[in-house]
């Protein structure tokens, strides 16, 4: 599940604090990276949790509602929603059951919180069309949950309000995970059962080493790189650049010279990105140029080994 763009994310984060909290301890800052990390992976677990709690409130609220009907003679309501198949097949899941066992965290403590999106579930049309329409089946089901996430989990602030009170480290994941959550509500398989599998926590030790290679490389390489930088600056003051995004330059530069494979302009475009979230609102141009410049620099003194795309006649 983790991947480069949140292994990218994580490497912002921890460098920053690096410099900033003066113990320039390398070795505790790298094991800070990893168990910052697998606190995404519990986010994704977490989030997962949340779809099985939202059921279990609905099941709750049914047995009152059927209580009631058979008091006073009326028909009992539907229980479409309350057993949909993935969420029943979701709550039983092995691998989530494991989790939910180890967590301080439950949604059980956050009763309220639940019953209000629950409300909100009820009141949208997705829920509205699911329960009128006559299709019931396993994937019909499934797809309720991928647009209900989609619509009333991926984008809420107060969801988003409560998960940085619950945990520090999941302030800037979740957009990244959410993307994770929903493949993963595609990926189940009414066949599998209990025993559908989730996504692993990496999907290879090759993006372990990424994560342990750029983040090293970035803080010994520190002189070289802002050496380069302040070269390219040209007739800017180096010293007056935005501390951020000369952090940001100094792991992309770390990411363009130790991984040979990654292409020039995929790092240059993926640091571009964060710096539009973590910097200035004038960096992502000035960033962009500068790696470029440096790029171009290192190729032609022969310092990088990588093909560069030759520049738009026009630019």
């Amino acid at each position: 599940m983790i991947n480069r763009e949140l292994i990218r994310i994580k490497i912002v984060q921890l460098t920053y604090a690096y410099y900033q909290n003066g113990n320039k301890n390398i070795d505790a800052a790298e094991k800070e990276l990893f168990f910052s990390l697998s606190k995404a992976y519990d986010l994704y677990n977490h989030l997962l949790t949340l779809i099985v709690a939202i059921t279990r409130e609905s099941r709750r609220r049914l047995e009152l509602l059927q209580a009631k009907a058979k008091r006073e003679g009326k028909p009992e309501p539907s229980a479409k929603f309350a057993f949909n198949r993935f969420a029943l097949q979701l709550e039983e899941n092995h691998q989530l059951c494991e989790f939910m066992e180890t967590q301080k965290h439950a949604w059980a403590d956050e009763a309220e919180f639940v019953g209000r999106l629950f409300e909100q579930i009820e009141q949208s049309q997705i829920y509205k069309e699911y329960m009128e329409s006559s299709e019931d089946d396993y994937a019909t089901d499934r797809e309720l949950w991928r647009r209900l996430y989609r619509a009333l989990i991926q984008e809420n602030r107060d969801l988003d309000d409560m998960l940085e009170e619950q945990s520090l480290y999941w302030n800037d994941d979740k957009d990244v995970v959410d993307t994770f959550v929903l493949k993963t509500i595609k990926r189940f398989e009414e066949s599998n059962g209990p025993k559908q599998e989730l996504l692993p926590e990496y999907d290879s030790e090759e993006e372990k080493d990424y994560a342990r290679k750029l983040f090293r490389a970035t803080i010994l390489n520190a002189e070289d790189y802002q050496r380069m930088m302040s070269e390219a600056s040209r007739n800017w003051d180096f010293s007056r650049l935005a501390y951020m995004d000369v952090i940001i330059m100094q792991i992309a530069l770390a990411e363009m010279m130790t991984f040979p494979s990654i292409p020039v302009s995929v790092t240059i475009n993926e640091f571009v990105e964060l710096s539009k979230y973590y910097s200035t609102p004038r960096s992502a141009g000035y960033i962009n140029g500068m790696l470029d410049a440096i790029a171009r620099h290192l190729y032609h003194t022969g310092q990088l080994l990588k093909s560069i795309p030759e520049r738009d006649a026009n630019d």
